[in-house]
C-alpha cells in the first residue's frame, strides 16, 4: 500500500510525462499553465488511494485520476471568472494571465478531455460515465446555488450545507468511488468510500471558508476576505446572525444587503470584527468535527484491513488539521 505522498509523486511524474497537443497554442497553453502551478492534487491522489485499497498496479488508475484533475481544473477556470478572482494557487488566474475567452474555451476542452480519459476503462464504462455525469451536473448546480445566494437576502444553514456538498464534496466522494470502481470493490465499499469523501469534503469547505477570513494570505494562496467582498453567505455569516445581538446582526445584514454596493476594505474589517464577536470560529470547528467523525464512520465500514485504510484516515486528519 502506497502512502499518499508516494501516490502524489506517481501522479505528478505521469502528469509531467503526459503530452497535450502543441497547437492551437492559445487553447492548450492555458491548460499547461493551470496544471503547472500545482495545488495539493487531493482529488487525483484519492482516486489512486481508493484503487490501491484493492490493487497494487496504481499506474493503471492514472487516467481515472486525470478525469478528476481535469474536471476540477475546468471548474476552477470558470469559477475564477465568475468570482472575479485574480489569483489561483498564489499565481495569476488563467483569465488574468491570458484572457477571459481563453479561460472559457480552455476550460471547455478540459471537461471534454476528462471524458476522453474514461475511454480506457472498457470494463467499467457505464458506471464511470454515470458517476462522472452525475458529479459534473451536481458541481454545476452547486456553483449556481453559490452565485444565487450572493443575491438572496435570506439563506438557511441547511441550504448552505447543501450548496457546499454539491460544489465541493461530491467531487471528492466521486474521486474515491471512481478509484474503487476500477479497483473492482464491492458496491457497499464503493458507497462507503463515496460517503467518506462527501463528508470530508463538507468538513474541508467549512474549514476553507473559515480560512478565507482568518487565514494567512501567503499560506492560503489567495487574498484573505474574498468571500466577504463577494457577500458570500458562508457558515460564518449565517451562524453569526444567530449568535450576535440584535443590533449587531442587523448591522451585519445591512453590510451584506443586496443592492447595497460593494464592500469596502473598512467594511471587511468591520465584518471580520463581527465574526470575532460571535466567536463563530469555535462553531465552525465544531461543525467541521461533526462531519469529520461521520466520514470516519463510513471509512471504518469499508471491508479492507485497517492498516490499508490508515492512508485515507491520515489524509483526512492532515487535511482538516491545517490552521493557515
Amino acid at each position: 500500500m502506497h502512502s499518499l505522498p508516494a501516490l502524489g509523486e506517481i501522479f505528478d511524474s505521469k502528469l509531467k510525462a503526459y503530452k497535450l497537443p502543441e497547437e492551437p497554442a492559445n487553447l492548450y497553453d492555458p491548460l499547461r499553465y493551470i496544471l503547472s502551478i500545482g495545488g495539493k492534487r487531493i482529488r487525483p491522489k484519492l482516486v489512486l488511494a481508493a484503487y490501491n485499497l484493492y490493487k497494487e498496479d496504481v499506474e493503471n488508475a492514472f487516467e481515472a485520476a486525470m478525469v478528476v484533475e481535469f474536471f476540477h481544473n475546468f471548474s476552477l477556470l470558470h469559477d475564477d471568472i465568475m468570482d472575479d478572482a485574480d489569483m489561483r494557487r498564489g499565481k495569476p488566474s488563467v483569465h488574468i494571465k491570458y484572457d477571459i475567452n481563453a479561460a472559457i474555451l480552455s476550460g471547455d476542452v478540459m471537461l471534454i478531455y476528462a471524458y476522453k480519459f474514461l475511454e480506457k476503462y472498457v470494463d467499467h464504462t457505464q458506471l464511470l460515465y454515470s458517476l462522472t455525469t452525475k458529479t459534473s451536473i451536481e458541481v454545476c448546480e452547486g456553483q449556481r446555488y453559490d452565485m444565487d445566494y450572493e443575491t438572496r437576502d435570506i439563506v438557511t444553514i441547511d441550504e448552505y450545507i447543501r450548496m457546499i456538498e454539491l460544489k465541493t464534496s461530491v467531487l471528492i466522494g466521486g474521486a474515491l468511488k471512481m478509484g474503487s470502481i476500477i479497483g473492482d470493490a464491492n458496491a457497499n465499499d464503493q458507497a462507503h468510500l463515496y460517503e467518506f469523501g462527501r463528508n470530508i469534503g463538507i468538513a474541508f469547505q467549512i474549514q476553507d471558508d473559515l480560512l478565507d477570513t482568518f487565514g494567512t494570505e501567503s499560506l492560503v494562496g489567495k487574498k484573505i476576505g474574498g468571500d466577504i467582498r463577494q457577500k458570500k453567505k458562508t457558515y460564518l455569516y449565517l451562524k453569526s446572525l444567530e449568535l450576535l445581538s440584535q443590533s449587531q446582526a442587523d448591522r451585519l445584514r445591512q453590510l451584506y444587503a443586496v443592492g447595497g454596493g460593494p464592500i469596502s476594505e473598512e467594511q471587511v474589517s468591520e465584518i471580520t470584527s463581527l465574526f470575532n464577536a460571535a466567536h463563530v470560529d469555535v462553531h465552525c470547528d465544531e461543525l467541521k468535527l461533526v462531519y469529520q467523525q461521520l466520514a470516519f464512520s463510513h471509512l471504518d465500514a469499508v471491508s479492507v484491513d485497517s492498516e490499508k485504510k490508515s492512508v485515507l484516515r491520515t489524509f483526512a486528519e492532515d487535511l482538516l488539521g491545517r490552521d493557515s
